[in-house]
């Protein structure tokens, strides 16, 4: 008999329009990956032996020298921060995170200095490091990086984010270039970037971070990518400051399934079906009061467009944020991207909905719009 969790538990039913959100439990997994991680729950295993298998295989899939799982994406930047101060040093790794002695500044552009439910600046205070920034909180160019960087510097820590980010994108190539004729390693956090993974590596950063749970759609786990120096560095901090934050043998497990999944999957036909989802969207939201439906490509590079809707309040007789809270007070609750909410936009990504969820939506918004 299957048990309904929500029901069980008496736990909010959500439809999940704003993409792969933490608060929403990121993204669904798979049948084959969920049956990979019920198989590990029911072992025992060697992590080490885990762990160098998972490293061998998952650093084939992403192109890179070498690989380790963490326990998510935002451990994996405290994780790095920590290897690019100590190396493998027993004696400085149980140091952590009191950093005497050690060179433990960290450079990142201002505009890339975010909140993904904490601030990421806190993600490098944790491993006894000290934020530096570059540039404006609106921009930072390649040049004024260049001028914040010094030879003294732990590392340079860059984001890729299709949201929270602000200003031009950087030239991360460049970037790295610049820091490493510095001497400086530069570690890039792409936590839902695991579709553009080799390019990201092809800039030459010595760390890549990505999500397993989110478009990999793994359990939650963060995957360490690029230099064998430094992902080592990463793995040895599990006898310091790098215990409680441990990847997991159904973690570990889940991600190679998702990576292998991955690994099969026809991108193209991928792409194709997240495409076919939004004519039919658009034609129907812009037949709603109030309402321009359109769509708009990732502005980081990943294969899928969002419908944007633009509400003009007067006609919809809501504004867009009194939509955006009619539609989570519903039953089901239904989360949209609302950042712009204020300027009268919000965006719906259906990359992780069904059609039976993208009509209920519809539905939704028809009852809320189309009554005048």
């Amino acid at each position: 008999m299957i048990v309904n969790i929500h029901d069980k538990y008496r736990l909010t039913h959500v439809i999940n329009m704003r993409g792969v959100f933490t608060p929403l439990g990121v993204s669904r997994s798979s049948i084959g990956v969920s049956n990979a991680v019920a198989h590990a729950l029911a072992e025992h295993f060697v992590i080490d032996e885990l762990q160098q298998i998972a490293s061998r295989k998952i650093a084939e899939f992403a192109g890179a020298e070498a690989a380790t799982v963490t326990h998510c994406t935002a451990s994996g930047v405290t994780l790095s921060v920590a290897a690019a101060m100590t190396g493998i040093s027993p004696q400085r790794i149980a140091a952590l995170p009191d950093s005497t002695g050690m060179q433990s500044r960290v450079v990142l552009p201002k505009s890339h200095s975010v909140n993904y439910g904490h601030p990421i600046e806190q993600a490098i205070r944790l491993a006894g490091a000290t934020p530096v920034f570059a540039g404006a909180k609106d921009q930072c160019t390649v040049t004024e990086l260049g001028q914040t960087v010094a030879h003294e510097d732990t590392c340079c820590l860059l984001l890729v984010s299709s949201r929270l980010v602000s200003g031009e994108p950087l030239d991360f190539a460049s970037a790295v270039s610049l820091a490493h004729k510095k001497g400086i390693p530069v570690i890039i956090d792409g936590a839902a970037q695991d579709m553009r993974i080799k390019e990201l590596l092809a800039t030459n950063a010595d760390i890549v971070l990505v999500s397993a749970q989110k478009y990999l759609a793994g359990p939650t786990a963060g995957l360490v990518l690029g230099s064998a120096s430094l992902v080592a560095a990463v793995r040895a901090q599990e006898k310091g400051i790098g215990r409680g934050m441990k990847a997991s043998k159904e973690a570990i497990i889940g991600a190679l399934a998702a990576c292998e999944e991955r690994s099969a999957e026809d991108a193209p036909a991928w792409a194709e079906m997240q495409a076919q989802k939004l004519p039919g969207f658009i034609e129907r939201a812009n037949a709603f009061h109030g309402v321009n439906a359109f769509t708009v490509p990732d502005q980081t590079g990943l294969p899928f467009e969002r419908v944007h809707l633009r509400i003009d309040p007067d006609t919809a007789k809501m504004t867009a944020s009194q939509l955006v809270a009619a539609l989570k007070e519903g039953t089901p609750s239904i989360w949209v991207m609302d950042q712009r909410a204020a300027e009268g936009e919000i965006a719906f990504e259906l990359v992780q909905s069904t059609p039976d969820e993208i009509e209920t939506v519809l539905e939704r918004l028809s009852d809320l719009l189309s009554k005048q």
